[in-house]
């Protein structure tokens, strides 16, 4: 194995793990200046990170190992995923090893432990958010294997690697297979990151809330670590998105320079998807939690007519 590899590896997870709470923080300006609101700055998110790691941590009698297990789990799974995705370069020491069935895995893993976290400490609100959270996972990783397995059909593999470089040599091309996937592929994105219609992460409304319900008994560290994994959640579900859809940009050279080329490709991609991710939310409502399954079986009809598609047209 190259040693640049190796450092190309390690400054992709240095750049999940320092640009997500800028991407959070991105995002939450643009809403609020399409708002008319006055926004709390670009790097308030590494502030509220940094004013829970030096709280105490509160545990209640009855919290188990689960409890104090699951927000180092959570991390260290997110961080694992961010190491899998191609975000700088199509030769990572981590992609080789895994592909996007693992990736799914990966997401699901850290959503039965959170799950089973929100229904440990016996309280209403994490039974009630552990069952909501399930029930959507239900709908959305069929639907979001669906997609991506549409876009492996065109590359022949589940690689992330191979994929990057098959449509790399194929070129930019609009086939109905992949748009299909693509819209899917969105309406999955917003069902897995917690985002507007399907939940809205900055409220605690008892009727709305779902992946925030979990996490209402952590503090301190638990919760920064929790909060970090779910702002760097949502900017991995962006670059996969920009890996299977827009990989241009994405170094396919193997080298040090490609790879710092690409990084100014992915600060682009990012700003795109954090104003696409803004309209998105303005212009839609919360939607009502018995409406998840029409707006997910939405999501998982299209990946499949994107599969159908491309059997009957490609």
């Amino acid at each position: 194995m190259n040693a640049h590899r190796i450092i190309i590896e390690f400054a992709q997870i240095a750049v999940v793990l320092a640009l997500s709470p800028v991407f959070i923080g991105w995002v939450r300006m643009l809403k609020c200046w399409t708002q008319g609101r006055t926004t709390a700055g670009l790097f308030q998110p590494y502030r509220d990170i940094s004013k829970l790691f030096a709280k105490e941590v509160v545990l209640a009698e009855n919290a188990s190992w689960i409890f104090r297990f699951t927000p180092y789990l959570v991390f260290a799974v997110t961080v694992l995923a961010g190491g899998i995705i191609p975000i700088l370069s199509a030769h990572l020491p981590l992609s080789a090893t895994a592909d996007v069935i693992v990736l799914v895995a990966l997401f699901a893993i850290a959503r039965f432990f959170t799950a089973l976290a929100g229904m440990d400490i016996g309280t209403a609100f994490g039974g009630m958010g552990s069952s909501r959270e399930m029930t959507i996972a239900s709908l959305a990783e069929p639907a979001m294997l669906m997609a991506i397995f549409t876009i492996s059909l065109a590359a022949q593999s589940t690689s992330l690697s191979r994929i990057v470089q098959v449509i790399y040599t194929a070129g930019p091309v609009l086939k109905p297979s992949i748009a299909f996937a693509f819209i899917a592929f969105i309406l999955i994105s917003l069902a897995e990151t917690g985002r507007i219609p399907v939940d809205n992460p900055a409220t605690h409304l008892e009727l709305t809330m779902i992946h925030e319900a979990m996490i209402l008994e952590y503090s301190g560290r638990h919760l920064a670590l929790i909060e970090w994994a779910g702002m760097m959640k949502t900017l991995l579900f962006m670059a996969l998105g920009a890996t299977l859809f827009f990989p241009w940009g994405i170094d396919a050279t193997d080298t040090v320079s490609g790879a710092s080329l690409a990084f100014v490709f992915l600060i682009i991609k990012l700003a795109g998807a954090g104003v696409v991710l803004v309209l998105i939310e303005t212009g839609l409502a919360k939607m009502r939690l018995f409406r998840l399954t029409e707006f997910l079986g939405s999501a998982f009809l299209m990946a499949t007519l994107g599969m159908l598609s491309f059997f009957i047209l490609e």
